[in-house]
Formats: C-alpha cells, sequence, structure tokens
C-alpha cells in the first residue's frame, strides 16, 4: 500500500525539482538572450514622432553614427523604472536614443515625458506593434545598439541600467568594439 503513493510522490518531488532548478537556480539570465538581428541590419522604422504627429520618423535619419532604439510604454513597469536611468544615461552620451511608444495612449505618454523628463532624441510611435514585431521584441522594455553603418549590434532586455549601459553598450561603441 505504501509503494502505491511513494512511486507518485518520488516522480512529484523529481519533478518539482526540474522546475525549481528551471526557475531559480539554473543559469538563466533574461538579459542574455541573443536577436537574431546581432550582426544584421537593423529592421528599417518608419513611423511618425509622437509629439508631433504627422512628422515623419525613420531610422535613415540616424544612419551615419551609432544610436540607440529603446521601445518603452506608460502601461509597462518596467520602462518607468529604467527612465531615470535614461535620463543620466542621456546626459553623459552624445549617442541617440530613439524612443518606441509601443501600443500605448499617445496623450498618456506625451504626459510621461513631460512629467519624468524627456531623455530620447526623437519618440516614434508603434500603436499596431508591427516595428516591435520586426524588431523580434517579445516583451517592454527591450533596448538595441545600432552600429553607424544600421547593422543591430546589441540587445538589452529588461529595464536598461546605468551600469548596464557603461558595461555592454560603451565599449561596443569604440572602434572596432562592434562585435
Amino acid at each position: 500500500m505504501k509503494a502505491r503513493f511513494l512511486i507518485p510522490a518520488l516522480a512529484v518531488a523529481v519533478l518539482f525539482g526540474f522546475f525549481w532548478y528551471a526557475l531559480k537556480g539554473g543559469d538563466y539570465d533574461p538579459q542574455l538572450i541573443d536577436s537574431p538581428l546581432i550582426g544584421r541590419p537593423a529592421p528599417d522604422i518608419s513611423t511618425v514622432t509622437l509629439a508631433d504627429a504627422g512628422r515623419p520618423l525613420t531610422s535613415k535619419q540616424f544612419l551615419g553614427k551609432p544610436f540607440v532604439v529603446n521601445f518603452w510604454g506608460t502601461w509597462c513597469v518596467g520602462c518607468r523604472e529604467e527612465h531615470p536611468e535614461f535620463l543620466a544615461i542621456a546626459k553623459e552620451t552624445d549617442v541617440p536614443i530613439v524612443g518606441i511608444d509601443w501600443k500605448d495612449d499617445h496623450p498618456a505618454a506625451v504626459a510621461w515625458l513631460g512629467q519624468l523628463g524627456n531623455p530620447y532624441d526623437a519618440v516614434g510611435v508603434d500603436d499596431d506593434g508591427k516595428i516591435a514585431i520586426d524588431w523580434g521584441v517579445y516583451g517592454a522594455p527591450e533596448t538595441f545598439l545600432v552600429s553607424a553603418a544600421g547593422e543591430v549590434i546589441h540587445k538589452h532586455v529588461g529595464p536598461m541600467t546605468v551600469e548596464a549601459w557603461r558595461k555592454d553598450f560603451v565599449p561596443r561603441l569604440a572602434p572596432g568594439g562592434g562585435k
């Protein structure tokens, strides 16, 4: 009778152990998720700006020097967390930061930037999510570094920090540091 319960209990314990390891004990770091875009031409951004709806915004405007693309939204908790970090990053770099307001309420996004500050050199809108799909974004915030030649050279998943900027982005901005 005891063996009848012992085998299923043991199986559940082993299964629980695998799940626990996968969730807590493994070496999984979502910020290390590579993008299939790394080393490839960045998808085109073709949209309008948030504040001046109707004014075109394209990624071609930024070619010739490296630039950053950050997907964010006012509905995103991690985006609120990273916002002061982007304000600090914007003060220490001349690399253009392009914000893509992803599936968001335009007045709420304008109010957010007015209240919290605007670290972006340009803010485009992605109402239908097509730009995010082209870039392989599956959750905000996600940030990409694009070379002067228009090639994606780095992807950061999750809230950006000044530390991550200095460790993962700045070295790639140095000559020959793109790969």
